[in-house]
Order: C-alpha cells, then sequence, then structure tokens
C-alpha cells in the first residue's frame, strides 16, 4: 500500500485550508467571548442569533459583512468613541477589557453573522 509520503504528496493543509480552519476555530471561541456576560458581553446590549437575553440598547448583529469590514470591526470593539463620541459601548481594546487575540477571535465571530 502506498502513503502519501511515498508518492511524494504533501500532508500538510494549504494556506487557504489552514486561513478557514483558523477563522472557523476563532469564531467559536469569538462566540463564546461575545456570549459571556462577563467578559465580551455582547448580548446585554445586542440581538445576537444563537444568544439568550439579548438587549435592544445596541443595533441587531447580523449581516455584519454587508457593511463593514474587519478592520472596521476591529477599530469599533477596539474604541467605538473614535467614530461615535456619543456611544455607549464600552472601549474594549482601549480599556483593555479585551485582548488583541479576544478582539481578533470576536471578529472572526461577527464575520460569520
Amino acid at each position: 500500500m502506498r502513503t502519501a509520503l511515498a508518492l511524494g504528496l504533501s500532508l500538510a493543509m494549504s494556506p487557504v485550508a489552514m486561513s478557514a480552519a483558523h477563522a472557523q476555530s476563532g469564531a467559536a471561541e469569538g462566540q463564546k467571548l461575545a456570549f459571556d456576560r462577563g467578559k465580551g458581553n455582547c448580548l446585554t446590549c445586542h440581538e445576537i442569533k444563537g444568544g439568550d437575553l439579548p438587549g435592544s440598547i445596541g443595533p441587531k448583529l447580523e449581516n455584519l459583512t454587508g457593511r463593514y469590514d474587519r478592520a472596521e470591526l476591529t477599530a469599533i470593539l477596539n474604541d467605538e468613541t473614535v467614530r461615535n463620541p456619543l456611544t455607549v459601548m464600552p472601549p474594549f481594546g482601549r480599556n483593555r477589557i479585551l485582548t488583541e487575540q479576544e478582539i481578533s477571535a470576536i471578529v472572526d465571530f461577527l464575520q460569520t453573522l
């Protein structure tokens, strides 16, 4: 029986497959953070598909990729007061409520909505 190595085939994932797998795991972690009442706490203000007891202060989070690119979503999570000085949304990055990695995972999740 021939093995993949004997045939000279690579067992490594392609960069596209690795990126997709990373985004999926990031999205799952991001969803956990977004729904965590002690960390991301997005459900306090936003309705999100799959979330329990959502708030209604902020907009419903859906179809976000049609409205924002990754950099915009990251900036909003870091400090929405830059874009909207009157917002009540906490500056998660500026106030170190969330790490860069946590914000990135939440953005991964938001891009699935």
